[in-house]
């Protein structure tokens, strides 16, 4: 017996059966069941009911999955054995390349590097007593640009980019 309003009727079943399935495919078709109440519902039967529960566990299990650890990935991977031939060959070859950029006028661009961020941080030391000495903003103003135009004057044109950022 169907109530007005479906109010106590449950939700369907997303998994359904394979005689339930069977139905809905004939029912689709334009193949309607025949039954002695042609109105009536289709009722919930109970493999519907298990499959559905089935389901609802599946779904459970599957969020409680840890698809991240290490067991997961370890256990399916065998390693290959490390080819020591080829990794030493491999870093002789790179112990080449270092040697070969730092000879000639690439063994100075390390020293540059350094130099450059140690005139940065020079001048970010400097940014910070002015603000820690609570300097009133006009003059901590001041003591900045005096600070970069020393900094401009000391300091080849090229690195100005990498040491002062305005």
């Amino acid at each position: 017996m169907s109530f007005p309003g479906g109010e106590l009727e449950g939700k369907r079943p997303k998994a359904l059966c394979p005689a339930c399935r069977e139905a809905l495919a004939r029912a689709a078709q334009g193949r309607p069941r025949r039954s002695r109440q042609p109105n009536a519902s289709r009722t919930l039967c109970f493999q519907c009911y298990r499959a559905e529960v089935e389901r609802q566990r599946a779904i459970a299990a599957a969020a409680n999955v840890d698809t991240g650890s290490d067991a997961r990935f370890q256990d399916q991977l065998p390693f290959e054995p490390v080819n020591r031939a080829r990794l030493d060959a491999l870093k002789a070859v790179r112990g080449d390349a270092r040697a070969a950029a730092h000879a000639g006028t690439g063994r100075f661009a390390d020293k540059r590097r350094q130099a450059q961020i140690a005139a940065r941080h020079t001048l970010q030391r400097l940014a910070d007593g002015l603000q820690a000495r609570h300097t009133a903003p006009a003059a901590a103003a001041r003591a900045m640009d005096a600070a970069i135009h020393a900094a401009e004057l000391q300091l080849p044109d090229a690195w100005l980019p990498f040491v002062v950022s305005r």
